[in-house]
């Protein structure tokens, strides 16, 4: 008899990213395009000299917890760090949602909210955004409540579509549902944080706000965060394996953590590149009106509707150029000056081309 996989693995297939290759632009993966500054680099360096590799890693991850604690201002007893976002994400899913039960999520948004779902047999529910990819908290309270789904999850700023909802709006849905809801707030440190909800868990019962440190120069860790009130946060640490954030990361993190003017300043530096690149693009749309939309980025990207958004993409990486496609457009993340450069030179290359 041969083994049989079951039907939710059999359609599986993994992730393939773009290549890190020698003269390919990475524009594609939302990473920050700053390396840590040197002096910072010397520090891990030490810290992780100074590693006890025998002994296993703080479970609670006390030190990194108080760091982040400190830099975003909310309690660390209200904290959870994880895997990345991703292993938050899981754990969400497949703890807080029992088998049948329904989770709705928007469309477009992060992948992930619809891949963990579909591995906990539980019921998916994307609620489709308008053609100005803009959803109201009215219409997102009415489907929660109608499909008397147990848990809201979705990012805001939005990845993929650059756009955002107010503070106001987010806490209109929390208070008007009896649903967890699942705020990833990952794009928020580049609009404006007056608009984030972190504070505001401990005034609910139904929140959980999750960030990540891979924005803004710390992709390569893949440390993401928890945070919700105290309840929540000894449930979560209850069902998260023990020693889930190993202990280079959580070195690493709390000196990038504590490194608070370095993060500011390479936050402005990223808000920057992507006000100059969506100038950029503006002054192509000048020149070539209607060859696409253009929507106001309040992430570290900016994203292009097109109908042929494949052949753009197809040829920008003929030229080096990796952006991500989406169904009917692309999101290219602010690079280097040189990069955003590229990028626009080579659209109007395309665009005058098609003409």
């Amino acid at each position: 008899m041969a083994y049989q996989l079951n039907e939710k693995l059999s359609r599986l297939q993994p992730y393939v990213p773009v290549a890190e290759t020698a003269g390919i632009i990475h524009l594609d993966a939302n990473e920050s395009f700053l390396n840590l500054p040197e002096t910072l680099r010397q520090k891990i360096s030490e810290a992780v000299a100074q590693t006890s590799y025998h002994r296993y890693p703080d479970p609670y991850a006390v030190e990194l917890c108080k760091a982040f604690a400190a830099y975003y201002h909310v309690k660390e007893n209200h904290i959870t760090a994880g895997n990345g976002s991703d292993e938050l994400i899981s754990l969400l899913i497949s703890n807080f949602l029992m088998k049948g039960e329904t989770v709705v999520t928007t469309d477009p948004d992060f992948s992930m909210y619809t891949f963990y779902p579909a591995l906990a047999e539980t019921n998916c529910v994307e609620i489709c955004k308008g053609n100005n990819f803009s959803i109201s908290s009215e219409d997102l309270i009415c489907k929660v409540q109608e499909l008397h789904a147990r848990m809201l999850l979705f990012s805001n700023p939005c990845n993929p579509t650059s756009l955002g909802l107010t503070k106001q709006q987010i806490l209109q849905i929390v208070k008007n549902v009896d649903a967890l809801v699942v705020v990833d707030e990952a794009y928020m440190d580049f609009w404006d944080l007056s608009q984030s909800v972190l504070g505001e868990e401990e005034n609910y019962d139904n929140l959980i706000v999750l960030k990540t440190c891979s924005k803004v120069g710390a992709a390569a860790i893949r440390l993401g965060f928890a945070v919700s009130n105290e309840k929540l946060t000894g449930i979560l640490h209850a069902v998260k394996s023990p020693y889930n954030v190993n202990t280079l990361t959580q070195k690493i993190g709390s000196l990038f953590l504590q490194a608070q003017d370095v993060l500011r300043s390479r936050t402005k530096a990223i808000q920057i590149s992507r006000d100059a690149l969506q100038n950029g693009v503006e002054a192509v749309l000048q020149r070539h009106p209607g060859a696409f939309q253009l929507y106001r980025s309040c992430t570290n990207f900016v994203i292009l509707r097109l109908p042929r958004a494949d052949a753009l993409h197809t040829y920008l990486m003929a030229h080096g150029i990796s952006v991500r496609l989406f169904p009917g457009f692309l999101r290219v993340t602010a690079g280097s000056e040189t990069e955003n450069a590229a990028f626009l030179s080579t659209l109007e290359a395309y665009l005058e081309e098609e003409n």
